[in-house]
């Protein structure tokens, strides 16, 4: 991907980032660099966050550190909310807690699972946000927001539910880039009868006496989806804020919805000036489902031997993520944690004994352009590992919230297991090949397979590398 190098010659480095709303990159200029503010979509926390919840985590949390790195950690205020209102948390907790009422019930549900989640996140290396605002915690928010838009023309009530009126946005769809008729097809849209539009979303429904439910204007209901966070990122970021993120699925139509909201409730150009998607995530080659056997939770990997038959480290599955950029798709894969985890021990050899010091203007190029974590990692090993720097490579990898844990001590003896190794592979034991040329590639051992040219018997050679 091309880099434009920022300049370097005025006191904060110049950031550039791509607008999935302008569809080109930009040089970023906050609304008020005092007050840099940024809001990304948090999970649902009705069960155990998955790999690909992993990513937006590690992603904007890179951002965030590279915002306050520039601006001041005073000077950035990052919100990421907890949905904890949702038919998934309605369900989990009438299964889970029968004899409670709804609302305490869906309580117990996401108190366990929020938990779960930002353990989950801090063990991947995640700071804590400024504001972890939980949906259930800002309804009166929510319908303040509903009223103003039922007052300006853009929202109607009909048969019990406030939905917003598509049709009175002349530029709707304009962040997904497809008109309304696309959207249309695309969105498996419900055609309801008291609907003016079939696009129309719900902003309030009604809730029955067997679902939670909060007293309204309107009835006793529960907000739609989209509204949570238009309330949210209002009431800690204001109308207008800097830069509003999540992953690339939530551009249609949840992302669309939001800004319709709030800009239709405030009369504004805007909700947030920039918008940044990260990409999907697939495992091993395909669709992450759990019809696929292929459905991957974070505590899955930190804590189990299901992937690939052995516990991971959080630096591990960090760096995974980040050696891809994270507007383009990844491909979770044993390969990759294998080869994070070589690069994590290799850095650590070179790195022994040092600590950090302060970055230079061009150890901060890469992240300063679209958040290039690919060229970041790259100049990390280019610093520890060819150019003898390793205190500044140190720096950068704290920057992107890698810790580069401490090499084994173990007096691993590469002959021994190469001779190990091809014991295995002659007795058609390819697991255990496997494994052995994993666990050496730990170690920063590489092994290279070839036929003894007189003979024809298979060899292998090994080297350490840098």
């Amino acid at each position: 991907m091309a880099r434009t190098e920022p300049d370097m010659s005025t006191a904060q480095p110049d950031l550039k980032f791509y607008n999935t709303l302008t569809r080109e990159k930009t040089r970023f200029q906050p609304l008020d660099a005092d007050n840099v503010r940024m809001y990304v979509c948090g999970p649902t926390v009705y069960d155990f966050a998955h790999i690909g919840n992993a990513r937006p985590a590690i992603v904007f949390d890179v951002l965030f550190r590279l915002l306050r790195h520039v601006y001041g950690e005073a000077h950035v205020t990052y919100v990421r909310n907890i949905t904890d209102v949702d038919d998934k948390i309605n369900a989990r907790a009438a299964r889970d807690y029968p004899d409670l009422p709804l609302n305490e019930a869906i309580r117990q549900v996401t108190d366990k699972t929020a938990r779960q989640y930002l353990s989950d996140v801090s063990a991947l290396g995640c700071l804590e946000p400024s504001v972890q605002p939980r949906a259930t915690e800002n309804i009166a928010e929510m319908q303040q927001l509903i009223a103003s838009l039922i007052e300006r023309g853009h929202a109607y009530v009909a048969e019990g539910e406030v939905l917003f009126a598509v049709g009175s946005m002349p530029d709707y769809g304009r962040l997904s880039g497809r008109n309304l008729e696309e959207n249309l097809a695309g969105a498996r849209i419900a055609i309801d009868a008291h609907k003016k539009n079939p696009a129309d979303f719900v902003l309030w429904k009604q809730s029955s006496a067997e679902e939670p439910g909060w007293d309204s204007p309107w009835g006793r209901g529960r907000p739609g989806w989209h509204i949570e966070c238009s309330a949210m990122s209002e009431r800690y970021l204001g109308q207008v804020f800097d830069i509003h993120g999540g992953g690339l699925d939530l551009i249609f139509p949840h992302h669309e919805n939001e800004i319709a909201q709030s800009r239709c409730a405030h009369g504004s150009e805007a909700m947030a000036r920039v918008w940044m998607h990260n990409g999907f995530v697939q495992v091993e080659g395909r669709k992450m489902s759990k019809s696929e056997g292929n459905f991957i939770t974070i505590h899955d990997l930190l804590e189990t031997e299901a992937f690939g038959g052995r516990k991971w480290p959080g630096e591990v599955l960090r760096l995974a993520m980040l050696m891809t950029h994270y507007r383009e798709p990844i491909d979770f894969t044993v390969r990759r944690l294998e080869e994070a985890a070589a690069r994590l021990e290799r850095w650590a050899r070179f790195a022994d004994g040092h600590t950090t010091a302060a970055l230079s203007a061009d150890a901060l190029l890469d992240l300063c352009d679209d958040l290039d974590t690919v060229g970041a990692v790259n100049r990390i090993h280019d610093l520890i590992v060819e150019q003898q720097r390793p205190a500044e490579g140190l720096a950068l990898a704290e920057l992107l919230g890698i810790t580069v844990f401490s090499a084994p001590t173990s007096d691993v003896d590469p002959a021994a297991l190469v001779a190990e190794r091809l014991a295995a592979l002659a007795g058609k034991d390819f697991a255990t090949a496997d494994r052995i040329r994993a666990d050496l590639l730990t170690q920063g051992v590489q092994l290279m397979d070839y036929k003894d040219p007189d003979t024809g018997e298979r060899r292998t050679k090994w080297e350490f590398k840098r």
